[in-house]
Formats: C-alpha cells, sequence, structure tokens
C-alpha cells in the first residue's frame, strides 16, 4: 500500500490475559515512506470491520448466522460489512518503521452484530479490515502536519480460537444474556421469592417448570 507516507501491515492477534476485561491485541507494523522517514508522533485511529463475505461457512454456521444474514441463498446480498471496533493510540516517534500494539476490548454481548458473527464460526478466522486515519507530525526542520488517509488499510485474520480463548479467560464455561429492566426486575423479585442462591439456580427453576406452566411470567411482566 504505497501512497499518502504511510503504509500498515498487521502482523498478528492475541488475547490480552491480564485485561480487566476481554481485550484482543493486534501487533501493527507502521512504515514511513518518502526521502525523510523520520515520525516525530503519530496520532493514529483505527476502525475495524468484520468482511463476511471473505470466508466460506459449512451448514452448522450457516444455520447459526441466519438472523444476521437471512438464508444462505440472499447472501449475495445479505453479507455485509459488521462494525466491530474503533480505537485510538498515540505512537510515539520513530525513524523509518516501528511495530505497535492497539488493545482492542471486546465484548460478549450477543445483541451486537459482530460477537453473534464470532460465537456462530466454529473454526477457521475472523476476516477483518483494519481502516486507518489520524495524524502524524513530521518533517526535518520543525513539525510537519500530515494527515493519515482515509484509504489506508491492511488485512487481517483473527483466528476463531483466539476469540474463544479470549472469552474463556473472562467468562469461563459462561454465556451472558442481556435483559431489559423490567424483566430483570421480575427475575430478581422470583429468585428473592423462591429463596434460590443464584440467577443460575432461578433460571433453571424456570426452565424445569416451564412445560408444567408455560406463563410464568404475567403479560406486565411479573412472577404469577
Amino acid at each position: 500500500m504505497s501512497g499518502g507516507g504511510l503504509d500498515f501491515v498487521c502482523l498478528g492477534v492475541r488475547a490480552e490475559p491480564y485485561a480487566v476485561g476481554p481485550t484482543l491485541v493486534f501487533r501493527i507494523r507502521v512504515t514511513a515512506g518518502g526521502e525523510d522517514r523520520r515520525v516525530h508522533a503519530l496520532a493514529l485511529r483505527c476502525q475495524f470491520r468484520v468482511e463476511p463475505a471473505r470466508r466460506g461457512y459449512d451448514d452448522t454456521e450457516a444455520e447459526r448466522l441466519g438472523d444476521l444474514f437471512g438464508e444462505r441463498e440472499r447472501w449475495g446480498r445479505s453479507l455485509n460489512p459488521l462494525q466491530f471496533a474503533q480505537v485510538s493510540v498515540v505512537v510515539p516517534g520513530f525513524d523509518g518503521s516501528t511495530e505497535v500494539e492497539l488493545p482492542v476490548p471486546c465484548s460478549y454481548d450477543t445483541d451486537i452484530a459482530a460477537t453473534r458473527y464470532c460465537e456462530a464460526l466454529a473454526d477457521g478466522e475472523v476476516p477483518l479490515l483494519l481502516l486507518f486515519s489520524g495524524t502524524a507530525f513530521r518533517g526535518p526542520g520543525g513539525f510537519q502536519v500530515e494527515p493519515v488517509p482515509w484509504h489506508k488499510e491492511a488485512r487481517c485474520g483473527l483466528p476463531v480460537a483466539v476469540w474463544r480463548e479470549m472469552i474463556e479467560q473472562h467468562f469461563p464455561g459462561c454465556g451472558w444474556l442481556r435483559l431489559p429492566r423490567d424483566v430483570l426486575d421480575a427475575l430478581r423479585a422470583y429468585r428473592s421469592r423462591h429463596a434460590l442462591p443464584s440467577w443460575e439456580a432461578a433460571v433453571e427453576q424456570l426452565l424445569t417448570h416451564a412445560d408444567e406452566s408455560p406463563r410464568l411470567l404475567t403479560s406486565e411482566g411479573s412472577p404469577t
């Protein structure tokens, strides 16, 4: 990727084991072109997009992806890019080229399209496109401001195994479900009334009695 003075390559990605929440770390090589290759500082922004059309899917994956893209027959029109993340970092000065790590906090919220996509994959890689922008401060005789052109980009394959490793580090053997406040209040009241020791026990009891009493909640969202 030439032109514009700066080029970017993604060298790899790993799960960060010591982060507070699920976090991926992307390693990026930045190369400065031109006669003067000195960069005093770089304020870099990176947008991460999933490009689902860049890989194939088996039947099980296709079924799991139905709520995102519809039936496989529609995929010629529905496999559109998904927003994954957007991060910013200040790259210290360098001469010629440098490598920088981009920490990317991730969500396990299955209402987010990119998370649902990653969860649906059995193996292989998540095809990502990294779109760069920002401002470079460079020049031999003082600072010259140079924007990072929007067309600067790099591709990266995020191994599904790395994604699952990241999730397991923070939610071992568990999933995550977001509920509206009124439903959560109803569930909390149900747990308290039945003196259940955990949310898991409350949900398990509800599931156990679901066939016996299909309407465990009233239309107002309160337990019967």
